[in-house]
């Protein structure tokens, strides 16, 4: 029987209580009531007693700056993140919170944000390339991260952090957690054919997404008891396959359905932002979807602290 059932008869008394107190509110909510009062119990315990809760942020382009408004009501619900998973622009989004940047900071930054602060890429240096043969950098992309929470490493971080990037030699997915948070940052959002891969350790890295664009997989690994996915991809069929590097990232996308239905199985809650049909590199509406993400974070919230409180030792609750 899980603590939430068992502790409903020890708070009977305060739940007849508070239904005699509030008789005349018609829309009284027990479970609301009852999970509040665990909610309460469990803010106050220690990291020890708390179950390991991971984070799992999915590529996507444009679309994954909805993680910031999911990341806001976890701040806001002060929910537990003991471990953020990320790949491509969830590594990006999951470093800078990671780092411990301030969200207005982040909201700010990213009204501004477009693709050239990231990397040479332009029309120009796209037919440059098509001619010459040579793929782009995006070494801005590892300096702009670098701006926001300075050349830190992975043990300096607040929240321990994994990103996941793909071994274009052998298709292995690789799993970056030391050294350098921009450098592993970068290499998990190098999209493959456009960008040079990220040499690292004598392998050549390219997005993580063509390994496991929503890497629940990788929370298993690390133990966690409570794994919340969040995936910010859009219907492939309304994609927008005008460009090459839109064709591109619509390969990757169509790879990586499969493996996502498993991994998303696997989860214990997936949080779905509305992102619509917004394109990869659309990222002058990128802004627009940090409201989804918070929109989508907020109606999960009761089943994020449920699963939390389950994975509660029951003698601990009740101490």
């Amino acid at each position: 029987m899980t603590p939430i059932k068992n502790i409903l008869v020890l708070l009977s008394i305060l739940l007849f209580l508070a239904k005699t107190s509030f008789a005349v509110i018609s829309d009284f909510d027990e479970e609301k009531f009852l999970l509040d009062i665990l909610w309460q119990k469990t803010k106050t315990l220690q990291e020890n007693k708390l179950p390991c809760v991971a984070l799992v942020l999915g590529g996507g382009g444009a679309r994954g700056f909805a993680h910031v408004g999911v990341l806001q009501v976890f701040q806001e619900e002060q929910i537990p993140v003991d471990l953020v998973v990320g790949t491509s622009v969830g590594s990006i989004v999951g470093a800078l919170y990671c780092a411990g940047l301030p969200f207005e900071h982040l909201e700010d930054d990213i009204e501004d944000f477009d693709i050239k602060d990231i990397s040479n890429f332009s029309s120009a240096s796209i037919l440059k390339m098509l001619l010459s043969g040579h793929l782009l950098s995006n070494k801005k992309l590892e300096n702009f991260i670098d701006g926001k929470i300075g050349s830190i490493t992975f043990d300096q971080l607040q929240t321990r952090l994994v990103c996941v990037a793909t071994d274009l030699i052998t298709g292995e997915r690789i799993l970056l957690r030391e050294g350098s948070v921009s450098f592993a940052a970068r290499a998990s959002a190098t999209i493959p054919g456009i960008f040079q891969p990220v040499e690292y350790n004598q392998r050549y890295l390219v997005d993580g997404g063509l390994a496991e664009n929503i890497p629940v997989g990788v929370a298993k690994v690390f133990k966690a008891d409570v794994i919340i996915a969040v995936p910010v991809s859009a219907d492939i069929t309304k994609s927008d396959i005008s460009s090459v590097f839109l064709t591109l990232m619509q390969a990757i996308y169509i790879q990586g359905q499969v493996l996502d239905q498993y991994n998303l199985k696997i989860a214990d809650i997936i949080i779905r932002p509305n992102v619509g049909d917004l394109n990869a590199i659309n990222f002058k509406e990128a802004y627009k979807t940090i409201d989804k993400g918070f929109i989508a974070a907020k109606s999960a919230v009761k089943d994020i602290k449920k699963a939390i409180i389950n994975k509660i030792e029951e003698s601990v609750l009740i101490e």
